[in-house]
């Protein structure tokens, strides 16, 4: 009998070929900070674009069919590409092969001005005819970060149907982004059969961006032929579990203007026809709002197969928090590189390792602040009209906190 093995995987990412991207988005870093990060599977993103593409065959060797591996940090990658349809919908693509993804390239470029210049490509092709070629190449289809209120299918269409129309078939999955989680997703029937995928969308390598949102995968080995099956729920293959934000962090949680991200309640935005009273910008419609509308239950119905979702937070914002520093201070970050040298990764602080081993590896504020956000006590700030949500300490959990450890003054000998 085969041995059924959890891997961490995150399926949605990006290259440094890409708008707004970091310029580090290269193939070692991204592998490195992986192995940092505690994530065993990769999506290349953007496989489309040539110079990706060359730098993937000359970073990566074929350990399995479909299967990449970076050599010096041995993480694994499998070919992924973002691209966007005519209605400006954004779809997440897994390819078998490398054969594969030039054959679609030069499909999809006979309908496309920016392949050979954005990562992520803009297509004059509806999601049924980008659905059908990917068919025809052997991929899987889902729509990207379903729910945003820009490039997304439920921004443009009230159903999958109307978006895939006849070739609705061939979606395989569902990316659920940043400002959603299962119990918002599992209130549309629609979406019952469906796989749900939590990827990160990175724009950077680093930890608190690359794998912010993974998937723990039940697999017999790490490879392209496994992680089809899971995705399909196959031979006992399977998502044993969504990892991502509280959908509150998220940037388009809630409804709130996308200049000044004053927040509103849906009607209040209605009335004032999406303009700003402050300060005159433009109303962004929140997730949650969004799902208020197309929802078919009033309360999430999970099928049998949806796997449970944790709620995870960069492991710096969490230090930062327990410290009162600025998460991308070096005091934070000599926190965290001594947590995930001793745990591995940050996965493993955030999630797995016992409150006794976070004693012997830190100090008891950031300990008893992981702790909480494990429990989920901290407040959450909710993000809207593309600003992130934030945590804060709430008095419950500030009662709890030892105090500050005082830092040793050094003195200077003129």
């Amino acid at each position: 009998m085969v041995e059924i093995q959890s891997f961490a995987a995150d399926f949605h990412i990006h290259s440094k070929y890409s708008a707004a991207t970091s310029s580090q988005m290269d193939v070692a870093t991204i592998a490195a900070q992986a192995r940092l990060k505690g994530l065993d599977l990769v999506g290349t993103g953007d496989a489309f674009h040539p110079s990706w593409l060359r730098s993937l065959r000359e970073e990566l060797v074929e350990v399995a069919e479909g299967t990449f591996e970076h050599q010096r940090y041995r993480t694994r990658f499998i070919l992924t590409a973002e691209v966007e349809d005519r209605n400006r919908v954004h779809h997440v693509i897994i390819l078998p092969s490398f054969s594969a993804v030039e054959s679609l390239r030069e499909e999809l470029a006979k309908h496309s001005q920016d392949i050979d210049g954005d990562g992520r490509a803009h297509v004059e092709l509806g999601a049924e005819e980008i659905a059908e070629l990917v068919v025809a190449h052997q991929g899987l289809i889902g729509p990207s970060h379903a729910f945003t209120p820009w490039t997304s299918v439920y921004k443009e269409f009230d159903s999958l149907r109307d978006c895939y129309g006849d070739r609705i078939d061939a979606v395989s999955f569902l990316e659920l982004g940043l400002s959603a989680d299962t119990d918002m997703a599992d209130r549309i029937a629609e979406l019952a059969d469906l796989t749900f995928l939590s990827n990160s969308d990175a724009h950077s390598p680093w930890p608190d961006k690359l794998g912010r949102e993974f998937n723990r995968l039940g697999l017999a080995e790490p490879t392209y032929e496994e992680v089809v099956k899971a995705i399909k729920r196959r031979d006992g293959r399977r998502v044993l579990l969504n990892v991502g934000f509280d959908p509150r962090l998220g940037k388009y949680h809630v409804t709130a203007c996308s200049r000044c991200f004053k927040q509103f309640p849906m009607d209040v935005a209605v009335r004032l026809k999406w303009k700003c009273d402050d300060c005159f910008g433009w109303i962004k419609k929140g997730v949650l709002d969004r799902v208020n509308e197309l929802a078919d239950y009033p309360e999430p119905r999970h099928p049998p197969h949806r796997p449970g979702y944790l709620r995870i937070a960069p492991l710096a914002e969490v230090i930062g928090l327990a410290t009162g520093e600025d998460p991308h201070s070096p005091g934070v970050k000599a926190e965290w590189e001594g947590l995930v040298t001793r745990f591995g990764d940050e996965i493993s602080v955030l999630v797995d390792a016992s409150p006794e081993q976070l004693s012997e590896a830190t100090n008891p504020r950031i300990v008893e602040v992981i702790k909480a956000f494990r429990a989920g006590t901290l407040r959450v700030i909710p993000g809207g009209g593309g600003r992130y949500g934030h945590l804060e300490i709430g008095t419950e959990v500030a009662k709890k906190l030892p105090p500050k450890p005082q830092r040793k003054l050094t003195e200077f000998v003129a």
